[in-house]
């Protein structure tokens, strides 16, 4: 096995910035790739539109210390205030295969204790067109034998889309107008949903039979085709017709194949016929096939209505439904009802008793019930009584009832229940009637005067529970009523909460068909008390005694109450974090970090570090011992020997006298460091797809292009930009800003430059640039230092239009440490306002002061002499040398 090399941590003295390392957190949103837009003349808001099924991708770009977190919603749409969605916690938000749905504004919020959080918005819309439909419909007082001779016609076109859609109405290949025929009338009714258009064909007459088409469209917006549909009309036209092949109400065995047609009777076009079953889909196995239906091996389960329909979008949809009863039987259940008339709760001999049997069945009616005695049909007698439908009870249901009880009488009865000649199962019931058959009632009564926790009565029946003490509460099952076959309710990991009155009562079968029966009981639980510490600190820290004591007994302890450390919290803005070196073909890092609230808990004794390379399992962990550390205390460790270019994670654990807190990590990946300028070769004339090194700026609001005269865009607009770059050469290739919409007066988009090492006190930036169009904004020069983190400081600015004309600027930094340069492009009040630069050159010292030779001015062919021009200068040895002649 290869061995891995060992990281070498060198621990260097700690230092303290006090309480200005920490800053408030600032967000800003940028979405990956190019949106689509719908052409609107004045857009008020940032709008991101994207085709539906597409990828959204959102990015909340966050600075400040700590490391704020992100937290993405959504509004259905900007005037609702309800978030819609949950909340996503991550800087990068991505939806795949986005829906119509998903649309609306979202928010990013980014918050790290710091002042106030920091709120972004951005709108997405998400763009569709969905296939039209079309439906043709007749006045029902016009409907007579043929559907549509001579007779008028509505032909009805909706399509769902976003933005709303064109429509164009054609009879063959000629488009249809509101005011070309007088028998054509076009219009959008009222009402509707969705997008409609109504072609109105007034008294048919023999050119009106022919093919109609309805073509949709969105203009082609974010990519969408048209879409079309055509109908063929003719006199034969007819709404669908039906009939089935078998009852209405069809009755079947379970274990049967059952097979349905639908019969189209009528229709042209052709209808399409569908199967639908409610409630739910068809049964699992059942195949559909034109209008056949067949359901092998039917159970109980598949009973229900099954609807076939028919449709050719001409007139109503054809509906025939089929209600399918598989036989089934199940819940056998009893009662019994002593004398009525004398108002007895207790079976007693001498008064009247009957003996209530029910099932649910499917069908219901068609369940037959026998009674037995002892084993042995029951014979029917003046006080022997069977009647079936007793209104007191529910449908379908069989009584027995015992004129003037015998002692004879007493015995087992049972009730059986079946379906004659199907192979269904009989279901059956018993319930023994003797001296000692008492109501269940009065036995409920007796076990809640007895009742221990575990709540139980004497007899075995169904029976429910609820609480009685609480407003809406819930059993600890989280039912609000619960049944148990043993009449006992078992709670289990008994807590304070389950404390209260809980009710037990009689369930609606299997007992006496006498007034209800409750019961209540209270259940006490035992518990011990605690001592709540909401905001752990280093004075509540030490030791606690505790005494308790209740009806059970008491108790003391002691313990001792130590703190957990917060995580540290990693510092990100560090200035050149990376160090090179070549020989060894290793780098270090510099890690810095806070820590978070060091005097919420036991001081801070030391903390722990585990370095590993991805895809690596090994780590390298060392102890870092510190001494006290304070709030904004910027702690640094600097890690060395790490293998280019290998990125690694880093996790960091702060240790107190409780031991391990909570744990920070981070991945650190290297970043090849950029040295200072080359004398030699320093100019970047944008010729390579990597531009030198020079990356788009994330936080603006577009991008630069870079383009040449073969690969701009040829429908670009008049009087405006440059037609080559400043070699001349079609394939020469220069930076660009586009200004057309959706871009708005102000959007800046900024072109930043790799990072250079200071080993000089002045440089030189050349460029040349072209400012062409009368609706020109700014360009301006920018400094970005990263000696104390990132500043960004002007060096040169130049607005307005200055003709169609490469020109070349010289402008002069002093950066005190690493910098990078940054082209920022302003858009102006208008859409001919493109800028472009080429050929920048970034030399050591101070810039010519001399003017340049007026021979390296490029003209471009058919311009005229540049305007006067309006600059402006940072810094104070700021040399601009501009030829204002051709």
């Amino acid at each position: 096995m290869e061995v891995t090399c060992l990281l070498l941590l060198a621990l260097i003295p700690f230092h303290c910035q006090g309480q200005g390392v920490y800053a408030p957190a600032q967000a800003q949103i940028v979405h990956a790739g190019q949106a689509c837009v719908v052409k609107e003349d004045n857009i008020s808001e940032r709008v991101y539109t994207i085709r539906e099924g597409d990828t959204l991708v959102l990015q909340c770009l966050v600075t400040g210390h700590p490391r704020p977190q992100v937290r993405w919603t959504k509004t259905a749409g900007s005037a609702s205030d309800k978030f819609q969605e949950t909340s996503v916690f991550n800087e990068t938000l991505r939806i795949e295969h986005i829906a119509r749905t998903q649309g609306g504004r979202y928010y990013c919020k980014a918050e790290n204790g710091v002042g106030v959080p920091a709120i972004k918005s951005i709108r997405v819309d998400v763009q569709y067109l969905d296939e039209p439909v079309l439906t043709v419909h007749q006045t029902v007082s016009d409907v007579r034998g043929n559907f549509y001779q001579e007779k008028t016609v509505f032909l009805r076109c909706t399509v769902n889309s976003n933005p709303p859609a064109r429509f164009i109405w054609k009879r063959g290949s000629d488009t249809l107008s509101h005011s070309q025929d007088n028998g054509v009338d076009i219009y959008e009714p009222l009402y509707t949903q969705g997008e409609t258009k109504v072609l109105k064909l007034k008294n048919l007459r023999p050119q009106d039979y022919a093919s109609y088409t309805c073509q949709v469209s969105v203009r082609n917006v974010c990519g969408i085709p048209d879409k079309a549909i055509t109908f063929r009309l003719t006199n034969t036209t007819a709404p669908p017709a039906l009939k089935l092949s078998v009852n209405e109400t069809l009755v079947v065995n379970p274990g049967e194949n059952v097979t349905v047609q639908c019969l189209l009777t009528g229709g042209d076009p052709l209808p399409q016929l569908q199967w639908s079953h409610g409630p739910g889909p068809l049964p699992l196995g059942a195949l559909a096939q034109g209008g056949t239906l067949c359901i092998p091996s039917v159970q109980a389960g598949d009973s229900g209505y099954y609807n076939c329909t028919a449709t050719n979008n001409v007139g109503n949809p054809a509906k025939k439904t089929i209600n399918l009863l598989v036989r089934s039987m199940k819940n056998a259940t009893f009662q019994i009802t002593p004398d009525v008339i004398k108002e007895s709760e207790n079976i007693q001999l001498g008064q009247d008793l009957k003996l209530s049997c029910h099932v649910d069945a499917v069908p219901q009616e068609k369940v037959t019930y026998q009674w037995f005695k002892n084993g042995k049909p029951a014979r029917m007698s003046k006080r022997l009584l069977v009647t079936r439908n007793d209104p007191e009870l529910p449908a379908v249901t069989s009584s027995l009832e015992l004129i003037d009880l015998h002692f004879s009488d007493y015995g087992t009865y049972l009730c059986m229940a079946s379906f004659p000649g199907a192979p269904v199962s009989d279901l059956s019931v018993e319930v023994n009637i003797s001296s000692e058959t008492v109501s269940l009632c009065e036995k409920l009564d007796q076990a809640a005067s007895e009742a221990s926790p575990a709540l139980t009565s004497t007899r075995g029946a169904t029976q429910s529970w609820s609480r009685v003490d609480k407003e809406a509460a819930l059993l600890p099952s989280g039912l609000a009523l619960e049944e148990t076959q043993d009449g006992k309710l078992r709670l289990e990991r008994v807590s304070r909460d389950m404390s209260g009155t809980y009710r037990c009562q009689t369930a609606r079968y299997n007992g006496f068909n006498v007034r209800p029966r409750e019961a209540q009981v209270q259940l006490n639980v035992q518990y011990h008390a605690e001592l709540l510490l909401d905001a752990l600190t280093r004075d509540s820290s030490g030791s606690y005694d505790c005494s308790v004591s209740n009806d059970v007994g008491s108790a003391a302890c002691l313990f001792q109450v130590s703190a957990k450390a917060y995580s540290p919290e990693f510092y990100f803005d560090t200035p050149n974090p990376t160090r090179s070196h070549k020989l060894s073909k290793n780098y270090s890092y510099v890690l810095q970090w806070t820590q978070r609230e060091p005097e919420a808990v036991d001081p801070v004794l030391s903390y722990r570090l585990s370095v590993r390379q991805l895809n690596q399992h090994n780590a390298m962990v060392k102890a870092i011992p510190v001494r006290r550390v304070e709030k904004g205390q910027l702690l640094e460790y600097i890690l060395t020997d790490l293998r280019v270019p290998h990125s690694y994670e880093i996790r960091l654990t702060p240790y107190t006298t409780f031991g391990a807190g909570d744990v920070a990590s981070r991945v650190i990946h290297y970043t090849e460091p950029i040295n200072s300028p080359n004398l030699s070769d320093n100019t970047c004339h944008f010729e390579d797809d990597k531009i030198c090194g020079y990356t788009q700026d994330p936080t603006d609001n577009f991008d630069w292009t870079r383009q040449n005269a073969l690969t701009q865009n040829p429908k670009r607009s008049p009087n405006t930009g440059p037609p080559m770059d400043i070699s001349g050469t079609p394939e020469g290739h220069y930076m660009f800003i586009e200004t057309s919409r959706p871009r708005e007066l102000g959007d800046r988009a900024r072109l930043v430059s790799p990072l250079y090492n200071a080993s000089a006190k002045f440089y030189c930036v050349s460029f040349f640039y072209h400012m062409y169009g009368k609706h020109i904004g700014s360009l301006n020069l920018l400094v970005r230092s990263r000696n104390k983190g990132a500043l960004d400081t002007h060096a040169w600015s130049l607005s307005g239009n200055k003709g169609n004309v490469w020109q070349q600027a010289h402008v002069p930094i002093n950066p005190s440490g690493p910098f990078q340069i940054i082209f920022e492009g302003v858009r102006g009040s208008g859409y001919l306002g493109d800028i472009a630069i080429d050929d920048v050159t970034l030399k050591k010292g101070e810039c010519p002061r001399k003017q340049m030779d007026p021979s390296k001015v490029v003209v471009m062919p058919g311009s005229g002499a540049p305007r006067q021009s309006s600059l402006r200068l940072w810094g104070p040895t700021a040399i601009f040398l501009l030829a204002l002649q051709r």
